[in-house]
């Protein structure tokens, strides 16, 4: 949501300027509706669904100074974003735990580093780049390729052309060593 050109234009200025965006653009899943496996059964009985929400250009830089201070304010921000567009606030639609708190964990980078030694809570293990070859040398190739020749890079984030759970980048590797042979 909020991923028009223009936002993530202001985004990504704000981000780059220090400053958690005030439109924080997102991809939003409910993974249990094709998965209903990620629930327990009785979450599952009682009709219940999770949704994942990945905040773009709030990289781990923004939360740095001030991380439980940030991460509420970019929570309060992507559930206002979130309203605008639902029936009723989603506040009120979370499962409640047994204290009466809403069923909701934010995690910052910061916290996906702590908790996954994923530096600075990169999902995509490093940067992706546009346009897709990175240097004039690139052109017209897989973008895997290493220092070393017998090491290709296949990750989502480890290959120029990125590709997040898609499988681009253990194609774009296999398709890099067929071809050598």
């Amino acid at each position: 949501m909020d991923e028009a050109a223009s936002q993530l234009d202001a985004a990504y200025a704000q981000a780059a300027a220090g400053r958690l965006p005030d439109v924080v653009p997102f991809e939003v899943y409910c993974h249990s509706l094709t998965d209903p496996s990620v629930l327990g059964p009785a979450e599952r009985a009682a009709g219940r669904h999770t949704l994942t929400l990945f905040g773009l250009h709030t990289s781990a830089g923004l939360f740095r100074d001030d991380p439980t201070v940030t991460r509420e304010e970019a929570v309060r921000r992507v559930l206002a974003q979130l309203d605008a567009h639902l029936e009723e606030p989603l506040r009120d639609c979370l499962a409640r735990d047994s204290s009466g708190e809403p069923c909701l964990q934010a995690a910052s980078p910061l916290d996906v580093e702590a908790s996954l030694a994923m530096p600075g809570g990169h999902i995509f293990h490093g940067d992706l780049s546009w346009p897709v070859a990175a240097t004039p040398e690139e052109v017209g190739t897989w973008g895997v390729a290493t220092a070393h020749p017998r090491v290709v890079a296949a990750s989502s984030g480890g290959t120029v052309r990125g590709g997040a759970v898609s499988g681009l980048g253990g194609h774009a590797a296999a398709r890099h060593l067929l071809d050598r042979c």
